[in-house]
């Protein structure tokens, strides 16, 4: 079983960015990172180490933080700390979880790689670079630890999975809809308009993007909820809105599907209703 492997890097509005892609059998899987003024937002997956070792060893950095805990994020962390000896930030919800043996499913180790341990310290509300004060945004949803990050002086949003793409076909199992909708409601009341998104790379019109995303999830969980007041069960409504099937979910032995999507969904409904 070959897993393809593409490094690739540039420089966007004074970010670094380093690009790598991963491929097999139908599925590709993009992860960046990216560094300025001193910071490394997110280290990347353990199976490109080697592509991205180069990149980190070209960077001027004092610290790294951390969007979330997932390994595709979390990978390189120990090289940091291990080789460079610099501080890693992140949300204390997940810091005892990353300094344990990584404990994932084995086609996530396939693809991402086996995440070494290390040891994070807890983020704040805000952090400070060498020209900078960023905002740390605690945006739940895709993770319970999730978080976005806002450089002040340059507005530029570092999005980790907020994002990703504007219309979402497949979650993990684990996602809420409802607070990935909040979540997006509460990073648009900053004031931002350049987005970097771990998945997608750069995106100039960075607000118009999670806009949208928004107003497609939002659509999304009304057309779900109308089909259900309607009798309609979860694998109909899954049939009638996701009538395609995606190689991830075989992969992934249906950890990530739009079934859970759904089910989010019809869940929080039920739930507000009985409250």
């Amino acid at each position: 079983m070959l897993l393809k492997k593409k490094f690739e890097q540039e420089t966007v509005s004074g970010v670094h960015i380093a690009k790598g892609t991963l491929t097999f059998q139908g599925v590709r899987l993009t992860v960046h990172c990216f560094a300025t003024d001193g910071v490394l937002i997110d280290t990347g997956a353990a199976s490109l180490a080697n592509e991205f070792k180069k990149f980190f060893k070209s960077l001027d950095i004092d610290q790294v933080v951390i969007t979330h805990f997932h390994e595709d994020h979390t990978g390189c962390a120990a090289f940091f700390q291990n080789e460079r000896q610099l501080p890693i930030y992140m949300n204390e919800l997940t810091i005892d979880y990353c300094r344990k043996q990584a404990d994932y499913p084995i086609y996530r180790k396939f693809f991402w790689g086996k995440r070494p341990p290390f040891q994070a310290k807890p983020i704040g509300k805000t952090f400070s670079t060498r020209r900078a004060i960023w905002d740390v945004i605690h945006t739940p949803g895709h993770a319970v630890d999730h978080l976005a990050f806002l450089n002040r002086e340059t507005g530029q949003l570092f999005t980790g999975d907020l994002y990703c793409l504007e219309k979402t076909k497949v979650v993990l199992r684990e996602e809420s809809i409802s607070t990935l909708i909040d979540s997006l409601k509460k990073v648009l009341t900053y004031d931002f308009n350049e987005m970097f998104c771990a998945h997608a790379g750069y995106v100039k019109d960075g607000r118009s993007a999670l806009q949208r995303k928004l107003h497609y999830l939002q659509e999304l969980q009304g057309k779900i909820i109308d089909l259900y007041e309607q009798g309609a069960t979860l694998k109909q409504i899954q049939s009638i809105l996701f009538s395609k099937k995606y190689p991830i979910t075989y992969l992934s032995f249906g950890e990530w599907s739009s079934s859970h999507i759904v089910r989010s969904v019809i869940e929080e409904y039920m739930n507000r209703s009985n409250a």
